[in-house]
Parts: C-alpha cells; structure tokens; sequence
C-alpha cells in the first residue's frame, strides 16, 4: 500500500481519527466490545475502518457514541489519525465527560 505517510504502521491498529468537519470516530475494543481497526488505505488516503464509533461532545450531556461500523473517510476530509490506547481509552466514563464539539477546520 502507498499513500499518506506513517499509515502503513496504524493498518490492524485501534486508532481516532479527527475529521476536517469536527467529527471524532473511533475504532475501539471499549466502545465496540471487539477488535475495531484501520482496516486499509489507499494512495488518496481514503481510509477504511471497521467497527467504528463517533464520538458527539456536548456541554450539556455526556459523550454520545453512534454506532458507524463499518465506515470509509475521503482522504481529503482527514485532519489527524492517531493510535488509541485502548486501556486509557476503557477507563475514561465518557458518560460524564462534558466538552464543546470541535470546529471544522479551515484550510
């Protein structure tokens, strides 16, 4: 596989990705109660993710989690990808948490 740099390393990793639109999806063994990873990449850096989750902040409420499963992001809507630690990851009560939801960003 060729495309975005440093990818090839994440492939079969739990990793977040932040999108340009302020979208935060995961692809974690905490949210999904399995193995979700970066399933592939291509030359564009479309990425494809199994067993994925994004994550709603709000100031209001805690983190809301809707189910995605499956799920393709354009390369040019990427912002940041990053590992999760997965254990790091469980023991956070995103019930609880409260945060303003990100911007988009601008280029």
């Amino acid at each position: 596989m060729s495309g975005g740099p440093g990818l090839e390393s994440l492939v079969d990793q739990i990793i977040s990705v932040i999108t340009n639109d302020g979208r935060n999806i995961v692809v974690s063994s905490a949210v999904a109660k399995s193995w979700g990873v970066l399933k592939g990449f291509d030359q564009a850096t479309n990425i494809i993710l199994d067993e994925s989750h994004e994550r709603v902040y709000s100031t209001k409420e805690g983190v809301q989690q809707l189910v995605l499963g499956l799920y393709i992001i354009r390369g040019d809507n990427i912002s940041i990808v990053g590992e999760l630690d997965d254990e790091l990851d469980a023991s956070l009560e995103l019930a609880e948490l409260r945060g303003h939801p990100l911007k988009p960003v601008i280029h």
